[in-house]
């Protein structure tokens, strides 16, 4: 659990103790913020927090069991609470570590709630560090910050699907017979929770783009504007990223057929090369008294002429119709 605070006349902020953000966060003047930190918080961290600032009951138990989709709730004319879905992407598996950053936020303080593995926390601090002119506007500066780090995260991480995508899609079309499905399946599960993270907050990006006046600062609308309008960006990506996937699992099926029918027909052709020898042999091991050329001195090497011509014509028509 941490704290921090920044007072209106001194917009720097400061770390201090949780019950001191949160005395600060009951008395604080106006152009102040109090912020309280709280990561993988059980119902005794919580709880105090929750009745000293009178959080909604039903989104602190929200906030404590987790596993929440992304969403906005407004609870009074003052209150919002956020849950944005944080991303981490891991190279060395192309896999995509989700977890959830929970806000409560009123005009001056905000309590965040970290499960799972994330930096948005730490950026957001770093941004109002360079730029300390947001905490003017007390919480919103801070929820800006916040958004704008997951965010920002969800840019960076969309760039490396798709390059893991461009990467497998090379892979899919080489002439090399490798089965990839298991690879396509798995690029597209993290394909669909990368989709389930951004969705629901599109339509909160619509409302970032046009604000009513009385819910954030009017210096502030811009700024929200630029996180909404990197959502819908990131958004158009992962749809687009969702179809390539899509795209690339049908050419592999079909690619996969391709080779079962090649391999059909090459079993095909060799089969029937054979059987015509096969059915020569046959015919002159019946044991007949009368055949034709069965005491001819030249009766055995010309039946193994005409199996080999046969045989070889059989394989250069194959040959010329692509079948071996």
């Amino acid at each position: 659990m941490q704290g921090f605070v920044s007072l209106p006349d001194d917009p720097v902020l400061r770390a201090v103790s949780p019950g001191e953000a949160v005395r600060y966060a009951r008395d604080l003047p106006e152009g102040g913020l109090a912020w309280v930190h709280l990561v993988e918080p059980t119902a005794e961290d919580l709880l105090p927090v929750a009745q000293a600032l009178s959080l909604p009951p039903l989104a602190v138990e929200d906030a404590l069991h987790a596993h929440q989709r992304a969403k906005r709730e407004r609870y009074g004319d003052d209150m919002v609470f956020y849950v944005l879905r944080t991303l981490r992407y891991t190279e060395a598996t192309s896999a995509i570590d989700t977890g959830e950053l929970m806000i409560f936020s009123n005009p001056w303080w905000v309590v965040t709630v970290q499960h799972g593995p994330s930096d948005a926390p730490d950026t957001a601090r770093a941004a109002l560090e360079r730029k300390p002119e947001l905490l003017e506007h007390g919480a919103y500066g801070l929820l800006y910050a916040l958004a704008d780090a997951v965010v920002d995260t969800y840019g960076h991480i969309v760039g490396l699907v798709g390059e893991d995508i461009e990467e497998l899609e090379l892979r899919v079309f080489t002439p090399e017979r490798v089965d990839l499905t298991k690879e396509i399946y798995s690029l597209k599960r993290e394909v669909l929770e990368f989709r389930g993270a951004i969705r629901p907050l599109v339509p909160v990006a619509h409302e970032f783009m046009s604000p009513a006046p009385q819910r954030y600062p009017e210096a502030l609308v811009p700024y929200f504007r630029d996180v909404a309008d990197h959502v819908l960006r990131v958004a158009s990506a992962v749809a687009g990223c969702d179809e390539l996937t899509d795209s690339m699992l049908d050419a592999h099926s079909t690619q996969a057929g391709m080779w079962q029918n090649e391999d059909m027909r090459k079993i095909s052709a060799w089969a029937a090369i054979i059987a015509a020898p096969t059915m020569i042999a046959g015919i002159y091991g019946m044991n007949f008294a009368h055949m034709p050329e069965l005491h001819w001195a030249y009766g055995y090497p010309a039946a193994l002429g005409l199996m080999a011509s046969i045989s070889g014509l059989l394989y250069r028509a194959f040959r010329r119709n692509g079948w071996l």
